[in-house]
């Protein structure tokens, strides 16, 4: 009943659905790769796998904050496992959203009706559980660093889970019935590959500046979509 309790865990869920919107695009791009009556499954495995995964990493707080404990140097800089996990994970999403990219273009001008490869389920949940580690860690430590609660820490964990398994399927959808969101949200997962390369050799970007520009895009994105809508209705209703 402390206000200050309620005040952690609402600020505290606040922040993990911030954290999450990364995780979110990465589902639904992968998850647009399976055929259409596994995609719900994968996205329901995906997150729940994110959460035992978080709650997992605040059980063991101790071993965590281990990872950010020097292992050796390189030019003078110490090098912690979260710098390597950080850099393996950002190299990792530039990597899948050139591909990503690459495969969109190339599809618009290859030959009529070609697709691109389906994933296997096993492939696509392995896919999402790699960068829900790289997610999960800096989730965990943030969560660490607010709170002093455990209690609190996992209960606004899983309350953010059950919020992003509920809009994880409108915001895939929406993502894949408008090729120019989707290409936004490829250029977005390079950004956020390169911060995390950037902090794996501690070179801080606030986060406040990545999230405004994802979405002030997306909000410019936004009205070229309702712009587009009301010409498309203006041609049905007067057509020439």
């Amino acid at each position: 009943m402390d206000p200050n309790a309620w005040l952690a865990l609402g600020t505290l869920t606040i922040l993990e659905i911030v954290l999450g919107i990364d995780n979110i695009i990465f589902l639904s791009l992968v998850v647009a790769k399976l055929p259409q009556n596994q995609q719900n499954a994968a996205r329901r495995f995906g997150l729940a796998g994110a959460m035992l995964m978080r709650l997992g990493l605040l059980a063991s707080i101790s071993w965590v904050m281990q990872l950010t404990t020097p292992l050796f140097s390189v030019i003078g800089h110490a090098v912690s496992a979260r710098d390597l996990i950080l850099l393996g994970g950002g190299m990792f999403l530039i990597w899948k959203s050139s591909m990503e990219i690459h495969e969109s273009v190339e599809g618009e001008h290859g030959e009529e009706g070609a697709k691109g490869p389906v994933l296997s389920f096993s492939s696509a949940i392995i896919q999402i559980m790699m960068l829900d580690i790289i997610f999960s860690i800096d989730s965990v430590i943030t969560a660490v660093g607010l709170s002093d609660h455990l209690f609190i820490m996992m209960a606004a964990v899983i309350i953010s889970v059950l919020v992003m398994m509920f809009a994880a399927r409108s915001i895939g959808d929406f993502v894949n019935r408008h090729p120019s969101v989707k290409m936004l949200a490829l250029s977005f997962l390079i950004l956020v590959g390169f911060t995390l390369i950037l902090e794996s050799v501690h070179i801080e970007i606030p986060k406040g500046y990545i999230y405004f520009a994802m979405f002030f895009s997306m909000g410019v994105e936004t009205l070229n979509l309702l712009r587009s809508k009301k010409k498309r209705e203006a041609k049905v209703n007067h057509p020439e």
